[in-house]
């Protein structure tokens, strides 16, 4: 999978719902990339951008350009077509 097909996941090191969704993820052998907001002052301001001005995480963004915030992992397994 490119670079280009992968999800990104904006989130935090101290964020309990970026750590679940990094771990569901891995679980399931789904590829991800991991930008920490706190470390990346542009993939904050963008995460703001997609979110009213909100610095929310975990958001993740699909190579389609669709994203879901702040998601269930029942939100996040729908997403993806997996069962829980």
């Amino acid at each position: 999978m490119s670079e280009n097909e992968t999800i990104v996941i904006y989130g935090t090191t101290w964020c309990g719902g970026s750590r679940r969704c990094r771990l569901l993820l891995d679980r399931h052998g789904i590829a991800y990339k991991w930008i920490d907001i706190d470390k990346d002052e542009s993939a904050g301001k963008l995460v703001e951008s997609l979110n009213g001005g909100h610095r929310s995480v975990p958001t993740l963004v699909w190579p389609d350009g669709s994203k879901l915030t702040e998601p269930s992992e029942s939100d996040l397994a729908n997403k993806l077509g997996l069962k829980l």
